[in-house]
């Protein structure tokens, strides 16, 4: 297995010495993981992870799209089918996963999965045919001891926050048992609100509906619909949420005049809508919601340009979040245009915006982010979430938006082993890449440790408004 301490580093001497100095002085400071989607029963229960395959490989979609793309079906690699029909058993997929690890050299989800067997396991052998079964006892094994459980994780990897993901009609059951523990604020909510914002989901109207009774508002009108998300925004500020999150295959947000908005809501939930409307609710709910939170304070996260779901046959047989999902092109300037116009200047409002298209990086989102006071930019997400990716990212986002416009770094995950890999990863890179202008002489040392201090803690307290 291949971890070197100076990975990801320059190769020229002098920029590998200056970015080891940087690394040095960040790499144990404290995680704060302000976005992601790790199952909030984990830390509830506290149990152990059944085995090394749940742990590493049927949760984990890159892993899974890699090696469905080379032959693997999900029915060998173990996924759970909704049918009930049977699938391979844990150690069964595991092998196959272990015959094919050589498939993932330089990505980083081989990155992700060697540093978590070392760190987590204590394992330096490279995953093989040879050596699957030998790891996969020994990860069943060490699953059991205290020091593996989904609290002691977190305690090992110095969490000092981490937010989970919930939908609006969630009952945030495991959330009341950890207040009841006292760990709200160690785990803390998320609001997303796409199970009633997404006129293509085919459930959209029973959500509504759904909403509706939870809340005890008239979601069949425009205003009763907004009074439902407030209601629900508050109950999950209770959990320690401080953030909202928002994902569509476009950057599109609109300002409908209040004559249209209604019509827009009786003509989804009746059936009659038009092409056009599912997209239009989107855009026009997601400028609502920046206005929800100018009103509770909650920051508005904003996912764009990833098309769900391609693979019709598997979302039937599965479910989502499995791979299939593909990134898309986005128009950040006019897509955005109504919300930064209506609320761009207010100083109660920040929206941090995430995007798969880095073509847009450098031409709109970095000017965009430089000038809008609102506009925060989220760290590189999900295909670019890698070494390459976060210099890309920096490359093309600093120069325009500098370092103070940046939320720092989210993992975004829902594999719990791979938050301090992610995170290594995201803090050597910001090392080599500030390593890089000391050697050039465009920043000092000093203000380069300043800075990586900033990238890795202390900017995602802040865009997140996170209590100090």
């Amino acid at each position: 297995m291949s971890l070197h301490p100076d990975r990801f580093f320059s190769g020229d001497h002098q920029t590998r010495s200056a970015a080891r100095d940087i690394y040095e002085s960040v790499a144990d400071l404290p995680i704060i993981s302000p976005h992601g989607h790790t199952d909030p029963a984990w830390f509830a229960e506290n149990r152990p992870f059944p085995d090394a395959a749940s742990l590493f490989l049927t949760p984990d979609h890159y892993v899974l799209r890699m090696l469905f793309s080379q032959g693997l079906t999900y029915d060998v690699l173990g996924v759970p089918r909704r049918d009930g029909k049977p699938v391979a058993d844990g150690r069964t997929a595991w092998q196959r996963f272990a015959a094919n690890y050589h498939l993932f050299l330089g990505t980083p989800s081989r990155t992700w999965i060697d540093h978590s067997l070392r760190w987590a396991f204590g394992i330096d052998e490279t995953l093989s045919a040879e050596t699957a079964d030998r790891i996969f006892d020994t990860i069943n094994r060490k699953l059991t001891e205290p020091g593996l459980l989904p609290l002691a994780i977190l305690e090992k990897a110095k969490v000092e926050t981490i937010a989970t993901t919930e939908f609006a009609l969630d009952p945030l059951v495991h959330h009341q048992a950890l207040r009841q523990q006292g760990r709200i604020g160690l785990v803390r909510t998320t609001y997303r609100p796409d199970d009633v914002t997404d006129p293509d989901s085919p459930a959209f109207a029973a959500n509504i509906a759904r909403l509706s009774e939870i809340t005890g508002e008239d979601t069949a009108s425009w205003s009763g619909l907004i009074a439902a998300h407030r209601k629900r925004r508050a109950l999950f500020r209770e959990f320690g949420a401080t953030a909202t999150d928002h994902a569509a295959p476009t950057a599109m947000t609109a300002d409908l005049p209040e004559c249209d908005k209604q019509p827009l809501l009786d003509r989804l939930l009746s059936g009659r809508a038009e092409t056009e409307d599912a997209e239009l609710f989107r855009a026009q709910m997601i400028t609502e919601m920046a206005m929800l939170s100018l009103e509770d304070g909650m920051v508005l996260q904003f996912h764009a340009g990833s098309r769900r779901n391609t693979d019709p046959v598997l979302m039937a047989e599965r479910g989502p979040n499995l791979g299939a999902d593909i990134p898309v092109r986005v128009d950040p300037v006019r897509g955005l245009e109504s919300l930064l116009q209506k609320f761009g200047r207010s100083p109660g409002f920040r929206m941090i915006f995430f995007c798969l298209d880095e073509s847009v990086l450098a031409r709109e989102l970095a000017p965009m982010a430089g000038y809008w006071p609102a506009l925060m930019l989220g760290p590189p997400w999900w295909f670019h979430d890698s070494p390459r990716g976060i210099a890309r990212y920096l490359d093309q986002v600093v120069e325009s938006a500098g370092f103070h416009n940046l939320a720092g770094f989210n993992d975004d995950t829902r594999a719990l082993l791979s938050i301090p890999a992610r995170h290594d990863v995201w803090r050597r890179a910001v090392s080599d890449f500030l390593a890089r202008m000391v050697t050039a002489s465009t920043l000092g040392p000093s203000d380069a440790r300043a800075l990586a201090r900033w990238l890795s803690y202390d900017a995602a307290k802040a865009a997140y408004k996170l209590p100090a």
